[in-house]
């Protein structure tokens, strides 16, 4: 067989059908690499739900820990811990009003005997 030459219109079509196969590749294969990217991001943000999760329960049970020990401190120490500032500023009130009560008496009583 002999061997055809190609005509000017056949050449500017088969050029035109490889780009376009070229591009068709390209397309396909960056929708797979967009597709497995997402299914990575996706794949992080579950693994980082799933560990925040565990961490804030991590969190919960400390502070119930800490609760306990606080319980337990207080507890073991009872009335003998130092007193507050506002332990102390009661007491100064509860002074201040007794001391009132008296005066008032004593008042009422020096009233009687004279």
């Amino acid at each position: 067989m002999a061997k055809r030459k190609s005509t000017a219109r056949e050449i500017p079509d088969a050029m035109r059908d490889a780009v376009e196969r070229t591009i068709q590749a390209t397309v396909g294969s960056a929708q797979i690499t967009r597709e497995r990217a997402q299914e990575a991001v996706d794949e992080v943000v579950r693994g980082a739900e799933a560990s925040a999760g565990a961490v804030r329960e991590r969190v919960r049970e400390a502070e119930r820990g800490a609760d306990s020990v606080r319980e337990r401190v207080l507890g073991a120490i009872g009335d003998a811990r130092p007193a507050t500032q506002e332990d102390l500023r009661d007491l100064r009130d509860e002074l201040r009003a007794i001391g009132d009560r008296l005066e008032a008496i004593e008042r009422s009583i020096s009233g009687q005997s004279s």
